[in-house]
């Protein structure tokens, strides 16, 4: 093992902050992958690191709990990074990530451009199915992962409780998403457009 290398990635690695994700793709300017993957191999078994996924590892954060895991939704974020495609979380994770649904699926199923496959994250999976590139046409992220909820449930299912629910989450929202939700909206089918409008009107203006 190269004796310069490893004790950069250690830096590297404390540098990160814990609880953080990283990839070996982080380490690529060190021009020694071989090196990169026994140092970090190296790490896991000593107990500094650990492997969340394929490819995916974490500066652990202890609490007196134990071990403070990223959220699946972060993981699957940290893949799309790595493999530079563009991702969408659908039906049941949409609905679990905005706090629409209490139930946690199985299987957090994202749509991607890229190729299709399942990532096992401990018990949990993470599903990417592909589509074609028109579903990534969205410029923001909150108001498409609400399009994709509401597309979820079906006009008839969104009650007084979710329809309020989503308003907060659209008036807390930051400045340059707000920006963007007027065109995400056109983008949606006719029945989430007048649902949405009247609240979304009240944040641009």
């Amino acid at each position: 093992m190269d004796k310069g290398i490893a004790p950069v990635i250690r830096e590297r690695i404390s540098q990160i902050g814990e609880g953080n994700l990283f990839v070996i793709n982080d380490f690529t300017d060190l021009n020694n992958d071989d090196t990169v993957t026994r140092t970090l191999s190296r790490l896991q078994k000593e107990g500094r690191i650990i492997r969340v996924a394929s490819g995916i590892y974490m500066n652990p954060k202890i609490t007196q709990f134990g071990v403070l895991y990223p959220t699946i939704d972060k993981i699957a974020y940290k893949i799309a990074e790595r493999d530079k495609i563009q991702i969408m979380p659908t039906g049941s994770t949409a609905l679990n990530l905005l706090g629409l649904s209490t139930q946690v699926p199985m299987n957090a199923v994202y749509i991607t451009n890229g190729s299709k496959r399942k990532v096992k994250v401990g018990k949990r999976n993470i599903v990417f199915k592909n589509v074609v590139q028109k579903n990534f046409q969205y410029q923001g992220k909150l108001l498409p992962l609400i399009i994709i909820a509401l597309k979820e449930l079906g006009e008839k299912n969104v009650t007084n409780d979710i329809l309020e629910k989503i308003t907060h989450q659209i008036n807390d929202n930051n400045l340059d998403e707000r920006k963007t939700m007027l065109h995400d909206l056109y983008l949606a089918p006719s029945w989430i457009k007048e649902l949405l409008y009247p609240i979304i009107k009240q944040v641009v203006e």
